[in-house]
């Protein structure tokens, strides 16, 4: 049977639990204390460790074991509360938290991938911050339109001259992380070949999704949350929906899909032709995002850029 080492991380400390033997213990998140979890674990013999995400704290001991050799993979807090309670776990301590995490990989045995790699984080982390940056500009406009008093005005007008100064900041610092990357480079390229997806699209996918590529269409969709899952009970069938998956990238998905259904080809074809059969405009938006999110992973597979038909 598989060793698993539950993890309950918080900003000062990380209590551990080890299925199936039940061992627990708890250690300080820091550089010292991780070493000394990275020898009991191993000591253990734990095949796999899984953590939940928790916003970044989990960020220091994930590097540091999946450094050391051990196999570390990163679950969903709301899949394993719904775990929890699903089996009566209503009480929630540190201690029961990651004793809970330990049970949900074994009872459901997730799917391992690799986690990023250094770069690909530090390039995740840029591509956040633009994103942070793009909402605060457009916070900014809009207060600016409903503004009356010169001062109000005044004031708003140097935070956006600011702003718009930190995001060609932000557009530097991304492309010089692009350029130190061969590889990047050349996906970037292949990325934004297709009609519809720019820059920021391109450099979403290779900071959110660096499986692109290497996965058949179905499993692509689902890991972007955008394969659409079906609910029926005997008779009764009801609507499809589509959800999960990594947020960020159905986001520019979205914005990609909405031009590319104006500018490219087969995909406003493709988008027309279901609005025409009477499919409400939203549903075939979605569709379009996984149409194009197919033909992205083919290119960066085949490594062959965009051609029109």
């Amino acid at each position: 049977m598989d060793i698993i080492a539950g993890i309950d991380v918080s900003k000062a400390r990380l209590d551990v639990a080890i299925a199936p033997s039940g061992i627990t213990l708890s250690v300080d998140n820091n550089d010292q204390g991780i070493d000394e979890l990275v020898q009991h674990l191993k000591a253990q013999h734990v095949d796999l460790i899984a953590l939940e995400a928790t916003g970044g704290y989990e960020t220091l001991v994930a590097a540091k074991l999946s450094a050391s050799g051990l196999c570390v993979i990163i679950v969903n807090p709301s899949q394993v509360r719904s775990y929890a309670n699903a089996i009566g776990r209503r009480a929630k301590t540190d201690d029961i938290d990651a004793q809970v995490i330990a049970a949900f990989v074994l009872a459901t045995k997730p799917q391992i991938r690799p986690l990023r790699d250094a770069q690909t984080q530090a390039l995740s982390a840029l591509v956040d911050r633009r994103r942070q940056i793009v909402q605060m500009i457009v916070a900014e406009e809009n207060r600016l339109r409903l503004a009356i008093e010169k001062p109000t005005q005044k004031s708003i007008k140097r935070l956006l001259v600011a702003l718009r100064r930190e995001m060609e900041s932000i557009d530097t610092d991304l492309d010089d992380h692009i350029r130190k990357s061969p590889v990047w480079r050349v996906r970037e390229a292949l990325l934004t070949s297709v009609p519809g997806v720019g820059t920021a699209t391109a450099r979403t996918l290779l900071a959110e999704i660096p499986e692109l590529g290497s996965l058949d269409r179905r499993q692509v969709a689902a890991l972007a949350g955008l394969a659409p899952w079906t609910r029926q009970s005997g008779k009764w069938k009801g609507k499809s929906f589509t959800g999960g998956g990594r947020s960020k990238v159905r986001t520019a998905l979205f914005m990609a899909a909405l031009v590319a259904s104006r500018y490219n080809p087969i995909l406003k074809a493709f988008r027309d032709r279901l609005v025409d059969a009477g499919k409400p405009k939203i549903v075939a938006i979605v569709a379009t995002m996984r149409k194009l999110l197919t033909i992205l992973n083919a290119i960066i597979r085949d490594q062959k850029p965009w051609q029109d038909a």
